[in-house]
C-alpha cells in the first residue's frame, strides 16, 4: 500500500486523529494530500492504527515511521 492511499482511506473515513510528523507538526490527512511531493505520496507504507504510519523498503520490513498518531 502507499501512503496516499492510507491518507485516503483516513479522509474517507474522516478519522478522528493528527498525523504528527519528525518535528511534532500536527497534521490533518487531507492537508498531507494536498502538501505532500508526489514522490512521498508514492511511497510503500504500512499504517499500525493509534501507533504510526511507517515506510516499508523493498524487502517488506518497516524502513522508519513518517508520521505518529495522535486522538484529536
Amino acid at each position: 500500500m502507499f501512503l496516499r492511499e492510507i491518507l485516503e482511506k483516513l479522509v474517507e473515513k474522516n478519522a478522528p486523529i493528527f498525523l504528527c510528523d519528525t518535528n511534532n507538526k500536527k497534521w490533518e490527512a487531507g492537508d498531507l494530500l494536498n502538501n505532500l511531493s508526489a514522490p512521498m505520496l508514492k511511497k510503500k507504507a504500512h499504517m499500525q492504527p493509534g501507533l504510526y504510519i511507517a515506510e516499508i523498503n523493498d524487502s517488506g520490513y518497516l524502513k522508519g515511521v513518517l508520521f505518529r498518531v495522535q486522538q484529536k
